[in-house]
């Protein structure tokens, strides 16, 4: 196959870019591995490997050399920068067969990579290391194809390669990675001489060649013939998966019920610790949880360790009716109980049965993915990153078993084999390197009014403490500027007019299906309106109490809810005013609603501490820089009120404080933080964001 046009996999190789890299091989290769790693049918994010060797100049000998370069431990093939790759002595690591003493020395093995370290600001070397090292080629790609996986998982695997690729192609059985499977990778290419790559059994497949584009090539074309063979396979068996079992239900409703169902699920996902949510309702994932196979497929677990390694051995599946009533949430709980409780006692079963004597402590035993027939699939993790690649991971293991049950049979790793790569030492180690998580990791945030000013800036903060933020107002242009200045799973936008219930609810709707519920509201929205008793108007005086008043009472009673289902505690932070505790001119509007929002958080605070709900309030004053208040006729009505301008006021309102200091909105947000990353056995409290105003001292 000599071709630039493939019907399953995406040529993306760009001439013009690769010969603008010249003959840097180490660019080359980087730029394969990116392209490689943007097609979720090629390899998903974290997964696979990729190499290449080069000659270099020893620093010690002034010798040339051949240095092995490779995605090291933890990265990711499809961002790969040269920050994240190890370079190492390919002579030295091909020496570790001197010393290798066997399947019970493979941890040592790791340990000695590092003494094959060439390269000294290299990442840490990957388990698979020795796979690229002992092969003699320039550049290797390691990837894990759905199809190859599925044909890799097929019960008669090594006959399906050879009726693939004849006898081009090698095989290997499963092995788990490892110095060892690095030496039956050398001894199946010397048995093979010439071959194109090597299928592993229920892993993935090796492919390589003499340049970089050479071996994205034989990646691709290799791909492309187990995709052509499996879409042939499936198209003569017809009734993928035995058929529908459970008919689906219409998309909005299906995204409505998942919505209302999230925040339990979260809750019960998070016995052991706080969990973020993803859902997915595709037609690749309802083709699969809908069929009649589901039952006998799923408890099989997946394949690939790297597919279970994200989704658990196996996942859980809630055998409800697909028009289960998810308004009376009490009922429902009782029901979903005994679904997770099952699934816990048959993880601790798992570990207790197949645990080693040096075996780390067992791990949260509750499900990551959660199956739901007619709705679609749910997952949970740490963060909303985890919990999304967990869910795409589990969308390539459905796709490997749909291939291997048409090739003829999906077949699975044994549980100890599972268990060994689970509870491997060396995954332990790489999970105890992991960074130390934010103060807020775990935790959703939902902060109206943050389209700009004061708002944004506290999405700013909790984001960068580690929450995943939705960020509600109502200008959905302002709304969809702000959450592009996020990184990908850190943030969500929802049109949210506080003044209606309606539209509050559509918006946290938007947040149970985005993260999976909610932990902290901040009510930011607001306008300001400054006249004297005489000139305030009705509509004056019922718009300040719509936005400020009724918006912050409506948020709280829909977040509470949502707060309740999860059991998880939380956080309310209302954004109120100076004004609120200060007697100020031509203010009476304004000034009687904040100190509204003021005391329904105390009479809050009291009402929903048993929930471990806590309420407080943060009051900033002379927010002129940034703040979108001091935008309109705000500004005037303050600067008319204080016998100043409006150009002015900045330097009146800094002035006037004790500390001499101007307020920005990045000070309200450490304020918010302070009361939801801090002080955690805080509530009905006043913090006061104004540089000291004494008049305004909480007595």
């Amino acid at each position: 196959m000599k071709t630039k046009t493939f019907k399953h996999v995406d040529y993306l190789w760009d001439e013009k870019e690769a010969a603008s890299l010249g003959d840097d091989q180490l660019a080359l290769f980087l730029y394969r591995s990116n392209l490689l790693g943007t097609d979720l049918k090629i390899t998903n994010y974290g997964g696979g490997n990729t190499s290449c060797k080069t000659i270099e100049k020893d620093p010690l000998t002034n010798e040339e050399v051949e240095v092995m370069w490779i995605k090291g431990s933890g990265g990711d093939i499809g961002t790969l920068t040269r920050a994240g790759i190890a370079g190492l002595y390919t002579e030295r690591l091909r020496d570790l067969k001197n010393v290798y003493g066997g399947l019970d020395d493979e941890d040592r093995m790791v340990g000695l990579f590092n003494h094959c370290i060439f390269d000294l600001d290299s990442r840490a070397p990957s388990i698979d290391t020795p796979l690229h090292g002992l092969l003699p080629f320039k550049h290797i790609d390691h990837l894990h194809p759905d199809a190859l996986i599925a044909v890799a998982a097929a019960k008669d695997s090594q006959k399906v390669t050879k009726e693939i690729w004849g006898d081009t192609m090698g095989w290997v059985p499963w092995q788990r990675p490892g110095f060892d499977l690095g030496l039956q990778l050398e001894k199946c290419l010397n048995d093979n001489p010439g071959i194109r790559g090597i299928v592993l059994g229920s892993h993935g497949l090796f492919t390589w060649g003499d340049t970089s584009y050479e071996s994205y090539m034989n990646s691709l074309e290799v791909i492309e013939m187990a995709s052509e063979y499996i879409a042939i396979k499936i198209k003569e068996k017809g009734n993928v998966f035995g058929g529908e079992k459970v008919k689906s239900l219409p998309p909005h409703a299906r995204k409505e019920k998942a919505a209302s169902l999230m925040p339990l699920l979260r809750g019960l996902c998070s016995s052991e610790a706080r969990m973020v949510g993803h859902f997915n309702d595709s037609d690749v994932v309802l083709q699969y949880i809908n069929s009649h196979d589901l039952e006998r497929l799923a408890p099989m677990g997946t394949s690939c360790p790297d597919h279970f390694l994200r989704t658990k051995i196996q996942p859980l599946v809630l055998n409800l009716d697909v028009h289960e009533d998810t308004d009376d949430t009490q009922s429902l709980l009782k029901k979903l109980e005994p679904f997770f409780e099952k699934y816990r006692e048959e993880y601790r079963q798992y570990y207790e049965t197949c645990k080693r004597g040096n075996s780390p402590a067992m791990r949260d035993p509750n499900p990551v993915i959660i199956i739901y027939p007619g709705v679609g699939m749910f997952s949970f993790s740490k963060n909303k990153q985890t919990a999304r690649v967990a869910n795409e991971f589990y969308v390539n293991a459905i796709n490997v078993m749909r291939g291997a049950e048409a090739i003829s049979a999906y077949t699975s790793l044994p549980r100890q084999e599972a268990f060994d790569i689970e509870y491997w030492l060396l995954e332990e180690a790489k999970l105890q390197r992991m960074p130390k998580e934010k103060p807020l990791s775990r935790r959703v945030a939902f902060v109206t009014g943050a389209g700009g000013g004061i708002g944004k800036a506290i999405a700013d903060k909790l984001a960068q403490e580690g929450a995943n933020v939705v960020l509600a107002d109502i200008a959905e242009n302002r709304l969809k500027d702000a959450v592009t200045t996020y990184g990908r799973d850190i943030a969500a936008y929802a049109v949210c007019d506080v003044t209606q219930n309606e539209s509050i609810a559509e918006a946290y709707k938007k947040t149970c299906l985005e993260f999976g519920g909610v932990d902290i509201v901040v009510h930011s929205a607001g306008l300001a309106i400054s006249k004297p008793l005489g000139e305030t108007t009705e509509e004056d005086w019922d718009t300040l109490q719509d936005v400020l008043v009724k918006g912050q009472f409506e948020l709280a009673k829909q977040g509470v809810k949502i707060m309740r289902q999860q059991g998880l505690g939380g956080d309310i932070i209302n954004i109120a005013s100076k004004n609120g505790l200060v007697s100020g001119p031509n203010n009476v509007g304004y000034g009687t609603a904040k100190a509204a929002q003021q005391h329904m958080s105390r009479l809050l605070a009291a009402e929903l501490a048993s929930d471990k709900i806590k309420v407080n309030v943060v009051n900033p004053d002379g927010v002129i820089v940034g703040s979108k208040i001091w935008e309109g006729d705000w500004a005037e009505g303050r600067a008319k009120a204080y016998g100043i301008t409006v150009e002015e006021l900045p330097a009146h309102y800094a002035k006037r404080n004790l500390l001499h200091e101007i307020i920005y909105p990045e000070d309200i947000a450490n304020g918010v933080f302070a009361l939801v990353g801090i002080l955690d056995k805080s509530t009905g409290n006043i913090i006061n964001v104004d540089g000291g105003m004494a008049n305004a001292f909480v007595r």
